[in-house]
């Protein structure tokens, strides 16, 4: 079988740098093209690939030859070390322990995105026990936590982003046979650059994450943690001090399975690969590089569409149980002060709070919360109603503050009327 290569010869090699050029045909005389369709729908779309690029690369599929819009955008110079925390405070009740921000997979776990301003949730977290050599531990309330610790957290099997690397596969094998049928020189080497471009940047990205554990084996005090965030709203999560370790705060870990020397390497290569991929894609025939134009849009479609799905459908998170803790409030609060107490309230302690830093410093808050703490550590936490739902103590906490902030003004009203000037006799006096 003899391919084509170029259509009229190497003069007519088109580097598509201007993209709207004519040509002319020995058959169709002089035609327009516009061949820079193809290879400028090959580079969009660079923030919806980048938006599940981590987990992408955690699954096996990423290794797939195939197509992938946007390919220059995973061909870094340096790999990422970490995943991207969230905006928030993690505060332990009783180790003390502080993080200024949320680390991810906590993220995925509490998806709180429907968490409205002023809500508080209560949760519990425990590890899935699974078969295989466990570990356990005692802690101080004589409960055994035991959890698997090969079990981690990684990317699911079967979710939308295998379902992109099943469609970008498709997309290459049909554009092969496609190139062999029509004999196209130029498109054939086109398809087998750009699909054997994301073997190679799947084999530099392939990593696995590695969450921390305490590697001390004594007895630790139960505590849960406090999740402050921006917009005012709680969530306390009930968890043994290995599961704080892990998801909140102790960094994860990202092992990459190629050095950074031949990840370079591998960098320089596929962008070599990606530049001669659109040259020859660029002297493709008409018919193929429609045929590019049209997977292009497909996949730039579906990259879209999966960018904008919950990130949780492409984690494998079946390692952690997350389970919400039913209250006798209502989840949302009417301010700021309501939502801080029924945290107090469920937590039964407001040194979290001072290291925190979550309330205002002043004497009058923090008045306050020394009688909160009070009236919190008198409450009964395993009190429940006929429901089952946790029953938190209630006062006047509102009146309380507005009565301790009206005395502290007035104190400060009190200070500044004070004399500044005092005369002879009034010294002689005293």
């Amino acid at each position: 079988m003899r391919l084509r290569w170029i259509v009229g010869g190497f003069d007519n090699l088109q580097l598509d740098i201007v993209g709207l050029y004519a040509i002319r045909n020995p058959v169709l005389k002089t035609i327009t093209q516009l061949t820079a369709l193809p290879n400028s729908l090959a580079i969009l779309g660079e923030s919806s690939v980048l938006a599940n690029a981590q987990v992408a690369s955690l699954s096996l599929f990423f290794l797939l030859p195939r197509l992938i819009p946007a390919p220059q955008a995973l061909i870094r110079t340096a790999r990422p070390e970490r995943l991207t925390p969230s905006t928030g405070r993690v505060v332990s009740t009783l180790s003390g322990n502080f993080s200024d921000h949320i680390n991810p997979i906590a993220t995925l776990l509490h998806d709180v995105k429907k968490l409205d301003a002023y809500s508080v949730r209560f949760a519990r977290i425990t590890r899935e026990v699974r078969s295989g050599r466990k570990n356990s531990e005692k802690h101080s309330n004589g409960d055994e936590h035991k959890y698997n610790p090969s079990s981690q957290v990684t990317a699911r099997t079967r979710s939308p982003l295998t379902f992109l690397s099943v469609l970008g596969c498709t997309m290459s094998v049909a554009l092969f046979v496609l190139s062999l049928v029509k004999k196209d020189g130029m498109a054939l080497l086109a398809t087998i650059l750009l699909s054997l471009l994301a073997t190679l940047i799947g084999i530099g990205s392939r990593w696995s994450l590695e969450l921390r554990k305490r590697s001390a084996t004594r007895d630790v005090l139960d505590s849960d943690v406090v999740i402050a965030y921006p917009k005012g709203s709680f969530l306390i999560v009930k968890c043994s001090e290995d599961i704080q370790r892990e998801l909140y705060f102790a960094p994860e870990e990202c092992h990459y399975q190629v050095g950074a020397t031949a990840y370079r390497v591998l960098s320089l290569v596929t962008t070599i690969m990606l530049m001669f991929g659109v040259i020859f894609l660029g002297n493709a025939s008409l018919v193929l590089q429609i045929s590019f134009a049209a997977a292009y849009l497909i996949l730039n479609a579906a990259y879209w569409t999966v960018a904008a799905l919950p990130p949780q459908w492409n984690w494998d998170l079946s390692c952690f149980n997350f389970e919400l803790i039913e209250l006798s409030r209502p989840e949302r609060e009417p301010n700021f002060t309501a939502a801080l107490w029924t945290a107090i309230a469920i937590t039964r302690s407001t040194e979290w709070v001072i290291n925190g830093r979550i309330a205002p410093v002043n004497s009058a808050w923090r008045r306050w919360l020394e009688e909160a703490g009070r009236i919190a550590a008198s409450g009964n936490a395993s009190k429940k109603d006929d429901k089952g739902r946790v029953i938190l103590p209630t006062w006047d906490f509102q009146q309380k503050l507005t009565d301790l902030i009206k005395e502290e003004k007035d104190a400060q009203l009190k200070w500044r009327n004070y004399p500044t000037e005092v005369s002879g006799e009034e010294i002689l006096s005293v």
